[in-house]
């Protein structure tokens, strides 16, 4: 992840400017300006760290909105060299410690710990989901189910977590699914448009419920499958059709896959599964921060 790039600038300041960190009324009350302290951002459950990268930058972007002296002093955020995104923390464990101003500290700390909570959690459900189809030849993808604003440090996430990111945007990627095939004429017509006016280098992908719809992407030319909302059983027949084809055509399955049953997809030979439960469901890791002051 390149942390100092504009996208995930634009994230972290708009963090900042919502909860209104540089106006912290109850710490510009209560801390004396010149104290310095240290925080620890301790891991309450086992979990797999995302976003610790993402602290440095934070202070640094503070500095920027806030001009006073305490905001432009020293700082300096340690971690253990084992501690990384990607590792997997356990109850207890200090994922990194901070020393910084304590005013500044203290009306960052909730930005931080939302942005690591949120991150670590896509990471830690990502993880499970990852290891489920651990020794198939299946592939974990994710979606663009995602916070409004937050697709690039989600999908960053999902990479900590071992899985693979899908289309980044509408941009990205040619795919065809079920309301362009109603809007667009049906499979055929859609897949025609599609392959003879997109950019060079563009796989054309084409969503398919049944196999009359996989028929039908196939000898439209379709390079790509997704085999929507179909039973393992289903996939693994729909995937002994699309060998037959004289073309390494891949493979993706999708719709109502879920931790318990996506080991059963896996099996099926398929290329990739993609889940969206790995941006919209993951439920928040358990992260805090204990500060103390240092001596002076």
């Amino acid at each position: 992840m390149e942390w100092k790039s504009h996208r995930v600038d634009v994230i972290l300041e708009q963090a900042l400017v919502e909860d209104k960190a540089t106006s912290d009324a109850t710490t510009s009350l209560t801390i004396d300006a010149g104290l310095r302290a240290a925080g620890s951002i301790i891991a309450r459950e086992e979990l797999v760290v995302s976003g610790l990268g993402a602290i440095s930058r934070i202070f640094e972007i503070y500095a920027r909105l806030d001009p006073r002296p305490q905001a432009q002093t020293r700082f300096e955020v340690v971690s253990h060299p084992e501690m990384f995104d990607g590792v997997r923390a356990h109850a207890g464990q200090v994922l990194a410690v901070i020393r910084h101003n304590a005013r500044v500290l203290l009306s960052c700390e909730r930005v931080i710990l939302n942005l690591l909570q949120h991150m670590s959690g896509i990471a830690t459900l990502t993880r499970k989901y990852a290891d489920a189809v651990q020794g198939t030849h299946a592939r974990v993808l994710d979606t663009r189910k995602t916070v409004p604003g937050m697709r690039a440090l989600e999908k960053y996430a999902v990479l900590c977590g071992g899985g693979t990111n899908h289309r980044i945007d509408l941009s990205s990627g040619i795919l065809i699914k079920h309301n362009h095939i109603a809007l667009g004429g049906g499979i055929k017509t859609a897949l025609e448009h599609a392959l003879a006016a997109r950019k060079p280098g563009q796989r054309v992908q084409v969503e398919v419920r049944n196999a009359q719809d996989l028929e039908d992407a196939l000898m439209g030319g379709a390079e790509a499958i997704l085999l929507n909302s179909m039973t393992p059983a289903q996939v693994k027949l729909s995937i002994e059709r699309i060998k037959k084809e004289n073309r390494w055509i891949p493979t993706e399955a999708s719709g109502g896959i879920v931790l318990e049953n996506i080991r059963g997809y896996a099996e099926t030979g398929v290329d990739f599964i993609s889940v969206g439960a790995l941006t919209h469901s993951a439920r928040a890791a358990d992260i805090s921060m204990s500060i103390d002051a240092e001596p002076s």
